[in-house]
């Protein structure tokens, strides 16, 4: 039984864009591994930009810097 945790920021990412991330991410287990869609479980995970850091940044303040 896979289990697939998809973490993104909240920056905007569609409903339509999610059901792609689930459908490639079962696709490629059953593809790769032969795992059984109906037991492959995928969760994604939207994460603020303020608890999200890179380097010593938190993304809220990259963002920022680029803008």
């Amino acid at each position: 039984m896979p289990y697939v945790n998809i973490k993104v920021t909240n920056e905007g990412v569609t409903k339509e864009q999610k059901a792609e991330l689930i459908a490639g991410a079962t696709k490629l287990l059953q593809d790769v591994l032969g795992k059984n869609p109906q037991t492959t479980f995928v969760i994604i995970e939207e994460v603020e930009t303020d608890n999200w850091g890179i380097g010593f940044d938190q993304v809220t303040e990259l963002r920022k810097k680029q803008a």
